[in-house]
């Protein structure tokens, strides 16, 4: 319990500190006139990290994630069960552009 409190408290510390330094370079780049090749890089970098997707889970964990195949069948119009033709109940067979009544 103890360890794992600390490395919470380590993994804050350190998502502070970074973005204390990345503030730095970002307002440094605003303000200084002498802002160079360093703070360019640290804010470009943060930035560049503030677009990952870090909320990935894995797929065969993750809550109604597409099942392997799917959208090939799909696309060749075999529904889940393996009929041809007709959606299934969760809408996955059919040809694209076909209505839906």
């Amino acid at each position: 319990m103890v360890g794992r409190i600390a490395g919470r408290g380590a993994v804050l510390g350190l998502g502070l500190g970074l973005g204390t330094v990345w503030w730095w370079a970002v307002l440094r780049l605003a303000v200084a006139s002498d802002a160079g090749v360093l703070e360019g890089a640290v804010a470009a970098g943060g930035w560049g990290l503030s677009l990952l997707p870090v909320h990935c889970v894995a797929k065969a964990r993750a809550v109604g994630a597409v099942g392997e195949g799917r959208w090939r069948a799909a696309w060749r119009g075999v529904a889940e069960g393996g009929r041809a033709g007709g959606g299934g109940a969760g809408g996955g067979g059919g040809a694209a552009g076909e209505a839906r009544g």
